[in-house]
């Protein structure tokens, strides 16, 4: 009986194995844009093919979105008091009006179980938690006009438009230094991955990088685009959401975060993109190890259940 068992463990295990072996070694991610203009939110795969243009729609100026698990957050400037409200990836909506009384809220990123909201005038980064509760609504404040936030650690790392700053404060509120990075023309979407920060300066229309201790390692790592507003980071991709002058036929391109052209025009057709997100999906060999550690740890309770019978 105890071999029988042992046996059925066994085979469960293998034949996980060979179905998860039979799938594309990753999974694709997908991408979540907002379209400022028809105020939407389009689901795409980061291949570019479309999902869902319309996933979410009914918004009332839709400007940044953050991602979470299976949540989006998502920030809309209209009408004044702005608001973030949360829906899921599927385009379910959970709470059109999670959080109100924003001043023009440009930029949201989450952090756990917190929300870090960019309010651009007046001048002032908000914290809440993803339930909706006020944490701090004056975390930092100006003088200064904030446009996007990237959080690593636990540092938020500030893009201010008009400035043409990065300023670098902790998650509780401190200034580690409000003017990291300085002489940027008009940055609005920031990125960070691992030790870099990827900057949006749409006065130039390019991509820069530095790192997050502050110093340049190419102001014009990307260039040639088209009134770029929001980016984010896969891996070792950027994601650039590309308005367009006048807003017409909005684009998503792809790079590497090495500054070489993967696909300019990935995505194209938007109305206005801003915001941009990114949502990966495990990968086969993570998947398969999470299986097999489930399974293993059923066979050995299995076992120690049964064995006062086999003695």
């Amino acid at each position: 009986m105890k071999s029988k068992s042992i046996l059925v463990v066994l085979f469960a295990i293998l034949s996980a194995a060979t179905a998860l072996w039979a799938m594309p070694a990753t999974a694709r991610g997908q991408i979540f844009v907002v379209n400022h203009q028809n105020e939407t939110i389009g689901e795409y795969t980061t291949s570019g093919a479309t999902v869902n243009a319309s996933l979410i729609s009914g918004l009332n100026g839709p400007y940044a979105i953050a991602a979470s698990g299976a949540n989006l957050f998502v920030a809309n400037i209209n009408p004044n008091p702005g608001t973030i409200g949360e829906y899921t990836t599927s385009g379910a909506t959970v709470n059109a009006s999670l959080i109100t009384a924003f001043n023009f809220p440009l930029g949201v990123a989450v952090s756990g179980t917190n929300l870090f909201v960019a309010n651009f005038n007046p001048g002032a980064i908000s914290e809440y938690t993803t339930s909706g509760a006020t944490v701090n609504a004056s975390l930092v404040t100006g003088p200064f006009n904030p446009n996007s936030i990237a959080v690593s650690g636990t540092n938020l790392f500030i893009t201010d438009s008009v400035a043409g700053t990065i300023g670098e404060y902790t998650t509780s509120g401190a200034t580690v230094n409000a003017t990291l990075i300085t002489g940027l023309n008009q940055p609005y979407g920031i990125a960070v991955s691992g030790t870099n920060l990827f900057v949006v300066n749409r006065g130039t229309n390019t991509i820069g990088e530095y790192t997050t201790s502050g110093a340049t390692v190419n102001a014009s790592l990307i260039t040639g685009l088209d009134f770029p507003q929001g980016m984010a980071v896969s891996g070792t991709n950027l994601f650039v959401a590309n308005y367009k002058t006048g807003g017409n036929d909005g684009t998503i391109g792809e790079y590497t975060t090495s500054g070489a052209t993967v696909n300019a025009s990935l995505i194209t057709g938007l109305s206005g993109p801003d915001g941009i997100a990114v949502v990966p999906e495990p990968s086969t060999w993570a998947m398969l190890a999470t299986g097999a550690s489930a399974l293993l740890l059923f066979s050995r309770r299995y076992r120690w259940r049964r064995k006062p019978m086999n003695d």
